[in-house]
């Protein structure tokens, strides 16, 4: 006989795991630097203030953990969880990336710091307003917000390797 105890952590185990199906990762688009993204939330923000950095920035490590280079795509916020993926809009273009940093940390009232190459990819050259949308939540590692790595052959200039 099954006591009524283990019932309900059971139940209680199967509605969590139902809540957060929606929050995490399904698949992995290119724009995240290879990282893997989640359902729509109901909320967005309807537009926020963005900063970008980068240059002064670079072979430093971010609050997260990951070592800033140019080609690393991500943002700074100062309250969302490392690895949350964030969809940003800008002037008709759409990018999705991680959470990789704290900040910005201006008294200009922004909400999002840009990487440099985040900043590029959306056309950002200067504060700006942005739409951003919470789209899920991945790993935080290391090497989250890299450009995915060149496949073996491509590194071996098309010879085999063997």
């Amino acid at each position: 006989m099954i006591r009524p105890n283990v019932i309900q952590k059971t139940t209680l185990a199967l509605l969590t795991a139902l809540a957060c199906a929606g929050t995490f990762a399904l698949d992995a688009p290119a724009d995240t630097g290879g990282v893997v993204a989640g359902a729509q939330p109901k909320t967005a923000h309807a537009t926020s203030i963005a900063t970008w950095f980068g240059p002064g920035f670079y072979g430093k490590q971010t609050a997260c953990g990951q070592t800033l280079t140019p080609g690393v795509v991500g943002v700074a916020n100062r309250t969302l969880p490392c690895g949350t993926l964030v969809r940003i809009s800008y002037r008709g273009r759409r990018l999705t990336v991680p959470v990789i940093d704290r900040g910005p940390y201006s008294h200009i009232g922004a909400d999002w710091d840009l990487t440099a190459e985040a900043a590029r990819t959306l056309g950002v050259e200067e504060t700006v307003r942005i739409r951003t949308r919470i789209v899920g939540i991945t790993a935080n590692t290391p090497t989250l917000g890299l450009p995915p790595a060149p496949p073996a052959s491509i590194v071996a200039g098309g010879a085999a390797a063997g």
